[in-house]
C-alpha cells in the first residue's frame, strides 16, 4: 500500500465494459514523512468516492482486484481508504482536518 495525493482525473467515453461507472483518478504517489509528491502519479480506480486534492490509500497489482468491487475487473491500481490522519513516530504528519493540511502537511 501507498500514500498518494489526488492530483487529477482521466475521462474515458471508450473503455472495457467491466470499468464502467468507476471514476479513475491520478494518484501521485507522497512522502510519509514531508507529505510531499514523490515519483510517477498513476491512474487508479477509486472505490471510496476520492476527490481531487485527498490524501488516499492505494493497493496495485493483484491486491487491487480483492475488493468487492473490483473483483474480476481489469485494474492494477485501486483507491481502498481516504486518509483523515497520519501519525508517525509519536508526531501527527498529516490531518485532512488542520487548516493549512494539504499545504503544509500537518
Amino acid at each position: 500500500m501507498i500514500l498518494g495525493r489526488v492530483v487529477g482525473n482521466v475521462v474515458s467515453t471508450t473503455k472495457s465494459e467491466k470499468l464502467f461507472g468507476f471514476k479513475l483518478l491520478i494518484v501521485s504517489p507522497i512522502h510519509l514523512e514531508t507529505f510531499e509528491e514523490q515519483g510517477a502519479p498513476v491512474v487508479s480506480v477509486d472505490t471510496v468516492g476520492a476527490g481531487e486534492g485527498e490524501v488516499v490509500m492505494v493497493v496495485s497489482g493483484s491486491s487491487s482486484r480483492q475488493t468487492a468491487a473490483t473483483e474480476g475487473r481489469p485494474v492494477d491500481s485501486t483507491i481502498v481508504a481516504i486518509v483523515d490522519s497520519v501519525d508517525l513516530r509519536g508526531n501527527r504528519m498529516y490531518s485532512k482536518f488542520s487548516q493549512g493540511a494539504r499545504d503544509k502537511g500537518v
